[in-house]
């Protein structure tokens, strides 16, 4: 019965939070490189101007929080699934160690996981979001907006193509088995396929053949 077990509601609202902060988050960075890449690509400083003004302050303020809610509740819900027991307390949970010891197949997933999205997140943090800043802030010099245009294109692209084995890392424990080497490698050549496939249609979308 509903919030008859006060642990197992925490860690439905925990694990709704997360959810919907990382639809929210990888939402607003396919829009950026499906979307508004192309849409840049054939906008002139006019068009620029007019768009980026109205648009873009408020699409990053989605998606950098959007990417530090989705941070820290996935670091709260790691804690309750995988580093705390109901009654005994912190520390490794019993679908965090295998049997006969050593981690198990859903942790090495879920590590995985989180090691993509931690690396997502950092680069919107101190790579996306202080260029933007810069850029948007009228901050920098002439000189200097190719260099940050570049890095802020580059860490966003980078953040697509770890989106997709990252995803599927997310999903594994709950749905997948056995983690090895093999799988993961092909989980990371697969989804970067999918998002190299995505980039390539997005920029095709709306023209005519």
């Amino acid at each position: 019965m509903a919030l008859s077990d006060l642990f197992g509601d925490l860690h439905l609202f925990v694990r709704w939070m997360h959810v919907i902060s990382g639809i929210t988050w990888i939402g607003f960075l396919y829009f950026f490189n499906f979307v508004n890449v192309p849409l840049q690509a054939v906008l002139d400083d006019a068009g620029k101007k007019a768009v980026n003004a109205k648009l873009m302050p408020r699409a990053l303020w989605w998606f950098r929080w959007g990417a530090m809610f989705t941070f820290i509740w996935g670091m709260i819900l790691f804690t309750l699934v995988y580093m705390y027991t109901p009654g005994r307390g912190f520390g490794p949970s019993a679908v965090f160690l295998a049997e006969g010891g050593g981690i198990s197949a859903r942790a090495h997933w879920i590590m995985s996981g989180m090691l993509l999205a931690t690396i997502m997140w950092f680069n919107v943090w101190f790579l996306i979001w202080p260029a933007q800043q810069k850029i948007l802030g009228g901050k920098a010099e002439a000189g200097e907006l190719p260099g940050l245009r570049r890095r802020a294109y580059l860490a966003s692209r980078a953040n697509t193509y770890l989106s997709a084995p990252m995803l599927f890392a997310m999903l594994a424990p709950s749905h997948f088995g056995a983690f090895d080497a093999p799988v993961w490698l092909l989980t990371v050549v697969v989804g970067c396929g999918l998002i190299a496939h995505a980039i390539m249609f997005s920029s095709k979308v709306g023209t005519s053949v």
